[in-house]
């Protein structure tokens, strides 16, 4: 009897323990999430920076068409439109699916694809030792970005909440966030009226209204993006009214953000924009992200060092990247406009703005030294002649 007993106790399943197997398939579906966002994320910037890519290069094949819309009767300029499109799409839903603090950083992706299309699209020959002279640090730049991005993609932070009307609502009004706010709108005025007001012009100044006004756009961006997603799936969020107050303030953040960036291109040069921008927008959209959403509540110090190691050697390699790209050469005017010739009449004699050009010329012509009439001054009123200077074109190194 006792026998019988032990054997139907030995038999008996044991119960399962409540810990170990739903923990497992929440971190298990958490990675995948982040998983799916990153490559969605990467597909995105990548089919950008083709696309952007397409484009400049129909721009720069059709510079000389009497049309100034030719492009838009080419296929390539309508394919790069299209791959934009896609590509936006790409990093629009990827903001659904992984925290804010990881697809941010992640737009080093289309840097490395920009610096690697130009090198293998290069029209000019180089030696081996100029090319390895010239590209040996967008090498390295790249190389970087890319351990950055995997560090950043590995050591990500988990949190994943479902984006509904409530959960945004309660995070909207929680006090890290306002007082976060505060402290950002302080900052985004003063750093206006310096710019507005007192011509502050530096690229910083610039950047950092670019990156405030970033901030809040990809905030609410993945807002509109988990909204729309749970809707898809059958949890209906479009009658809470918090969506609409999210969509007017990410088109409303967007636009003033191209504003600023409209007028940073057209004072410095593209690269120190991509090398400073990314570096300011990455940094404080991850605050932002880090704030609102609680991207690192329950991480551990080693997962949120090795991020920011990730995040810092992605800086570096953006900042390589762009630091060795070609900048454009000004157009400038083969002869000075100091070389023109001063016909103003002398008003004194010590009035003599240009010397050098000012010389007697022993074999110049008769007409150009010929006087003329007096004015009552007592002198005569002569035509300074020119010296020729030689200009070289930009592309060029013979004298025109």
């Amino acid at each position: 009897m006792d026998r019988a007993r032990g054997a139907a106790l030995q038999l008996r399943p044991l119960p399962p323990t409540s810990s170990a197997d739903p923990g497992g398939s929440e971190a298990s579906f958490s990675y995948k999430e982040n998983l799916i966002g990153a490559l969605l994320a990467i597909f995105g910037h990548l089919v950008v920076s083709i696309a952007l890519n397409l484009q400049k290069y129909c721009h720069i094949r059709l510079a000389g068409s009497k049309d100034p819309r030719a492009y838009f009767k080419t296929k390539t300029w309508w394919l790069g439109l299209f791959l934009m499109l896609l590509g936006e799409l790409g990093v629009f839903a990827s903001y659904a699916f992984a925290p804010l603090s990881l697809i941010v950083p992640l737009s080093a992706v289309s840097v490395i694809a920009s610096a690697i299309i130009g090198i293998i699209f290069i029209k000019e020959k180089w030696k081996p030792k100029d090319f390895l002279r010239r590209y040996v640090l967008s090498f390295v730049g790249c190389g970087l970005a890319i351990v950055g991005t995997y560090l950043l993609v590995t050591f990500a932070p988990n949190s994943h909440e479902k984006m509904t009307g409530e959960n945004i609502t309660r995070h909207l009004v929680s006090w890290p966030f306002l007082l976060y706010m505060l402290v950002e709108i302080i900052l985004f005025c003063l750093l206006l009226y310096f710019y507005k007001e007192k011509n502050a012009n530096n690229i910083v100044v610039i950047l950092l209204l670019v990156a405030l006004l970033g901030s809040m756009t990809v905030v609410t961006v993945k807002a509109v993006a988990g909204m729309l997603v749970l809707s898809i799936q059958g949890n209906l969020q479009l009658d809470y009214p918090i969506f609409y107050v999210m969509f007017v303030c990410m088109v409303a953040t967007a636009v003033y953000q191209a504003a600023f960036l409209s007028q940073a291109s057209q004072m410095y040069d593209s690269s120190l924009i991509a090398s400073v921008g990314y570096i300011l927008s990455t940094t404080i959209a991850i605050t932002a992200g880090a704030v609102f959403y609680l991207d690192f509540i329950g991480e551990d110090a080693l997962h949120i060092c090795m991020f920011a190691l990730g995040c810092l050697i992605a800086f570096l390699g953006v900042f390589l990247i762009t630091r060795n790209r070609k900048k454009a050469i000004p157009f400038e005017p083969y002869i000075s406009m100091d070389a023109m010739p001063d016909i103003t009449a002398e008003l004194s004699p010590d009035h003599n703005p240009h010397p050098a050009l000012r010389q007697p010329n022993e074999g110049a012509p008769e007409w150009l030294s010929r006087p003329t009439l007096d004015l009552g001054s007592g002198r005569d009123l002569t035509v300074h002649r020119i010296k020729p200077q030689v200009g070289f074109c930009a592309d060029s190194s013979e004298p025109v």
